[in-house]
């Protein structure tokens, strides 16, 4: 522990200090106060510019960002103090901290990178249940407000493919036929912000 605490080694002690402290945050649910920032790599035309480029050398994007932030910490204090102890093996005593600093910086960087581009392919990803509106046609409904007639919609609710809810205006598909609260109704077209409907019981077709 002392040699821990040593002046040339503080830096790598406070780096892994920081770290205990992250693992502390997110283990006692305190994470969703440091929301990870999106990291978008793509430049125009699909060119990389300048900033774009070093994000991604350093890693960025590849896990969350509290990942990104306590792997960066563990290699620098952990490669930190493995320098040190070497440089003292070859030199006789360890570098000051700024210069050990450096040297554990010069091979921390790298290392993070290739162990969270490692870890990226690995992590799993977010995947979006966003749909576009036509694929609620087909689907199958509830009125929940009004009466719907022809060029008369209510508010209807949908459920798509991935059980979110959707709320639609719909109108009857047929001139006669009127839905009211609590019928099901089934989506056939789309003309614009309105669907046309059919009534719910029969069978699924669309119509063009």
């Amino acid at each position: 522990m002392s040699a821990l605490l040593a002046p040339e080694n503080l830096p790598f002690a406070v780096s892994l200090a920081l770290l205990g402290l992250l693992v502390i945050v997110q283990a006692v649910g305190l994470g969703h106060f440091f929301p990870d920032p999106d990291f978008d790599i793509d430049g125009a035309d699909g060119d990389l510019d300048l900033g774009d480029g070093l994000a991604s050398l350093l890693g960025f994007g590849q896990v969350p960002l509290m990942v990104w932030l306590a792997s960066m910490l563990a290699c620098f204090g952990l490669l930190g103090l493995s320098l040190q102890n070497l440089f003292a093996g070859i030199f006789g005593s360890p570098f000051p901290a700024p210069a050990a600093s450096g040297a554990a910086l010069l091979v921390a960087i790298p290392a993070n990178s290739a162990f969270t581009r490692l870890l990226g392919r690995v992590w799993p990803k977010d995947e979006t249940t966003a749909i576009p509106i036509d694929g609620l046609l087909g689907r199958r409904g509830t009125i929940a407000v009004g009466r719907a007639s022809r060029g008369n919609p209510a508010r209807a609710t949908v459920h798509d493919i991935h059980g979110q809810l959707h709320n639609v205006m719909v109108e009857p598909h047929e001139d006669q036929t009127s839905f009211g609260e609590g019928d099901e109704v089934l989506l056939v077209r789309r003309e614009g912000e309105i669907f046309y409907a059919l009534d719910g019981q029969g069978p699924i077709r669309l119509l063009n």
